[in-house]
């Protein structure tokens, strides 16, 4: 059960922050919660092709875009750019050549990824297995901003903990959780009005699936537990049992703490009740 969880680990970790940039939580991060392989590790029809891990994937092809998300590993041309480049890549969506990043890389929420965990991320990526997979250059049948927004220097950490703050910082800049839930408009979600109000299409192979509503609202997440809602976010299975659909990075929220769950719930909990679009 998560309930009892919030209060323990609130005493035992009431401030796990500034930690210095490691392997380790690297290896957590993009594994885990933020779930990069969940877009860049290719599909097969039996899953993700773990022998490519992070080797590239066509993740949207439609009118609009064929949009890739690129081979990450040492085995592809970001082994050529310097820890610094491929930081700024991720956080900034800026190559080292100036070319702009589209989406659907959420670069408006890793704005906010901190400096440890940021290059704890770069740190990793530069021991994963190289893998030669090809991946060409996204196109997109609309222009994509000159930046996302102005240079960054440094983003402070945020103590670690079961604290509302901690979990948004989850929820936003590493797993993005808010990126997919939020209502899309012509320019993106919705964050200042629609935050976490759901109403995304997402077609595949599956067919279609909606983002559902993850705000407090009666259309939201009330009717849930806490353990409820740990089982759809690590397991994706609803609480009468029945699958959930794809994209959602089930097989990688699974790996995260019982901690870092339970922050993202109590974020959740607390972000403005606003009723489903439509």
């Amino acid at each position: 059960m998560l309930k009892p969880i919030l209060v323990v680990a609130v005493v035992l970790l009431p401030a796990a922050a500034n930690a210095e940039p490691s392997l380790e939580r690297g290896e957590y991060l993009v594994r885990g919660p933020a779930a990069c392989g969940n877009c860049h590790t290719p599909q097969g029809p039996n899953g993700p092709d773990m022998a490519n891990e992070l080797g590239g994937f066509l993740v949207e092809k439609n009118d609009a875009m064929d949009a890739w998300a690129v081979n990450i590993t040492p085995g592809s041309r970001v082994a050529g750019w310097s820890d610094q480049e491929l930081a700024k890549a991720i956080r900034e969506g800026i190559r080292p050549d100036g070319s702009v990043i589209g989406p659907p890389m959420p670069i408006g929420l890793y704005r906010g990824l901190s400096d440890d965990d940021l290059m704890s991320i770069v740190m990793f990526l530069r021991t994963v297995p190289a893998s030669d997979n090809q991946t060409p250059q996204s196109t997109y049948n609309f222009p994509l901003p000159p930046a996302y927004g102005p240079p960054i220097d440094t983003v402070a950490s945020i103590p670690q903990g079961v604290t509302v703050e901690y979990g948004e910082y989850l929820a936003g800049p590493v797993a993005h959780c808010v990126e997919c839930h939020t209502t899309f408009g012509e320019k993106g979600p919705m964050f200042k009005t629609h935050l976490g109000a759901g109403g995304f299409e997402f077609h595949g192979p599956w067919g279609v699936s909606v983002a559902p509503n993850i705000t407090p609202h009666e259309d939201g997440i009330p009717g849930y537990s806490d353990e409820d809602l740990a089982q759809m976010i690590t397991a994706g299975k609803r609480p009468d049992g029945k699958p959930m659909l794809p994209p959602m990075g089930y097989g990688y929220y699974d790996r995260m703490t019982a901690e870092d769950l339970a922050a993202i719930i109590l974020y959740l909990r607390q972000i403005p009740p606003l009723p489903s679009p439509g």
